[in-house]
């Protein structure tokens, strides 16, 4: 074959090759745009799909907001709403209260009317018995005249009868008329001094009789049980629980003796302290309700039983000071009066004295035209050193005498205080008013019980004696103070110290204190481990 041939055919193969690769070069672009175009289409929907899900969690994101906003806006809402009918109520019972106070003043206002009558009718006899004094007198210088001339007779007569001159038969005269006159004036005066303590006698027994029928109370003698009353006698198990754990729980949290014998319904509470006696029954009552009766039970029923008294006498010292129309007592007298319901003197209870001994002096008080309001306030407060927080040697007067100017009460009332039993001297006319109706109020007959106030001293004594020995965290006197039930810290405190501690304590009641028979000293010493699970 020719060269030629060979070249021509190789130029034609190229050729054709050139262009079936030009050829192969253009379809396969052709395909990788439309790859590119698949892949674009593909994260544009990608894309589309994400936004919608991302559209989807920001609404559900908001929705959430705008629902939890709506919740709080709903809760501040209601608290608002609740506040607002709290306060409501509170201004409720302040418009009672002021209510009662208006109707209490008015009743005053009415009793200031009639006193003012009453001043007035005196006021108008008073006047006429002047009078009938001035016409006497007119009459009395009218026969002293007629006395004189009758005596200048009788000097001429004697004159010439005796042959006495005019000088010697006045002496002699004068000294006649001296004689006479003394004698005279000696009966009068004393028929004037024995009408007056006849008068006087009556007007004071009349003021006292009309004072004690005008205030008419109901008197109890206090004592040292309490009784309370249960549906069934099958409470009384679960009272002692298993080996009496609940009981002992029960006698340790308040500090009195809880009785469970065949007496029917019922279980006594002994112990010489009122209130200790009282959050006892209430802690109760409680736990017989609930069902639930175990030493952890009973420890936080008796806490806040515990705190409910002393809630309520806050609330019984309110009730009081308003019931008697007092205004302008300082909280801490106000709690005072409160505890005045859970303390007696000789048996009579406290409270109900001082009330009673308020309302005889403002009678008494109005009957003698004096601050009948002063009066009450004093009556009411004389007592009350008789509830000081803490031990002191100071007669009850003299304390409550400090408390009275502690508190900045009239110098009245705070003299009427300090000298009801003549512990200091009486500045006021109140004073004697404030100690003639406390013996009134303490000597009718069942209102005191002497025996009583040693009683309560000798056992709180007791218990001050043990309670001062290291360690000793609670002591309590119980059955009648012949028994004295100490509880001592563990940790302080071993099992032979407990023994020894027990001893110490019998040893130091012989040597310094009277008791009759003999008094059994029980030391408790309890081991508690407490772990949480969390």
């Amino acid at each position: 074959m020719p060269v030629w041939l060979l070249i021509l055919a190789t130029l034609a193969g190229g050729g054709i090759g050139i262009l079936i690769g030009r050829q192969m070069m253009a379809g396969v672009r052709a395909k990788h745009e439309q790859e590119a175009e698949e892949k674009a289409t593909a994260i544009l929907k990608n894309a589309e799909l994400q936004a919608e899900t991302i559209k989807k969690d920001r609404m559900l994101e908001a929705k959430e907001k705008y629902l939890k906003l709506k919740s709080e806006f709903e809760e501040t809402t209601n608290q608002k709403r609740n506040l607002l009918l709290q306060n409501e109520t509170k201004l409720k019972q302040r418009e009672q209260q002021l209510n009662q106070q208006a109707e209490q003043q008015r009743t005053r206002e009415s009793e200031l009317n009639q006193q003012r009558n009453e001043i007035a009718q005196q006021k108008n006899s008073l006047s006429q018995q002047i009078e009938a004094l001035n016409k006497r007198r007119e009459e009395v210088d009218r026969r002293q005249q007629e006395a004189d001339r009758m005596l200048a007779d009788q000097v001429s007569q004697l004159e010439k009868i005796a042959g006495l001159s005019a000088d010697q038969a006045r002496e002699q005269l004068v000294e006649n008329l001296k004689a006479e006159a003394e004698t005279r004036a000696s009966s009068y005066i004393k028929n004037i001094v024995e009408e007056a303590k006849l008068t006087a006698t009556k007007e004071a027994k009349k003021v006292v009789i009309e004072t004690i029928q005008r205030t008419a109370t109901e008197h109890a003698i206090e004592n040292c049980v309490s009784v309370f009353n249960i549906e069934s006698d099958d409470v009384k198990g679960k009272v002692i629980g298993r080996e009496g754990r609940n009981i002992r729980a029960l006698e340790a949290a308040t500090g009195v003796e809880i009785i469970v014998d065949d007496t029917p319904e019922a279980i006594i509470i002994s112990g010489f302290d009122p209130v200790r006696r009282e959050i006892a029954r209430l802690s109760l009552h409680r736990l017989v309700q609930d069902g639930r009766i175990h030493p952890a039970r009973i420890e936080e029923i008796v806490a806040k039983t515990r705190k409910n008294i002393e809630d309520e006498i806050v609330e019984i010292g309110e009730r009081t000071v308003i019931d008697l129309g007092i205004h302008g007592l300082h909280p801490e007298l106000i709690k005072m009066i409160g505890r005045m319901r859970f303390r007696s003197s000789y048996g009579q209870n406290l409270l109900q004295h001082s009330r009673e001994v308020a309302k005889l002096c403002a009678t008494m008080a109005a009957e003698l035209g004096l601050n009948a309001k002063l009066a009450k306030r004093a009556g009411l407060l004389h007592d009350i050193g008789k509830v000081w927080p803490e031990e002191a040697e100071l007669p009850h007067a003299i304390l409550g005498m400090e408390l009275a100017k502690k508190y900045k009460e009239n110098p009245e009332v705070i003299n009427a205080i300090g000298a009801h039993h003549d512990e200091i001297e009486m500045t006021s006319m109140i004073s004697p008013i404030v100690q003639v109706c406390d013996a009134v109020s303490g000597s009718r007959p069942g209102a005191r019980r002497e025996m009583m106030e040693s009683y309560i001293r000798r056992l709180k004594e007791l218990e001050e004696l043990a309670g001062n020995f290291p360690g000793v965290t609670k002591c309590y006197a119980i059955q009648a103070g012949r028994e004295l039930r100490i509880m001592v810290d563990a940790d302080h405190v071993s099992d032979e110290r407990a023994g020894v501690l027990s001893y110490e304590i019998s040893q130091k009641i012989e040597k310094e204190m009277q008791y009759p028979g003999q008094i059994k000293v029980t030391v408790i010493r309890e081991m508690r481990a407490v772990a949480y699970a969390k």
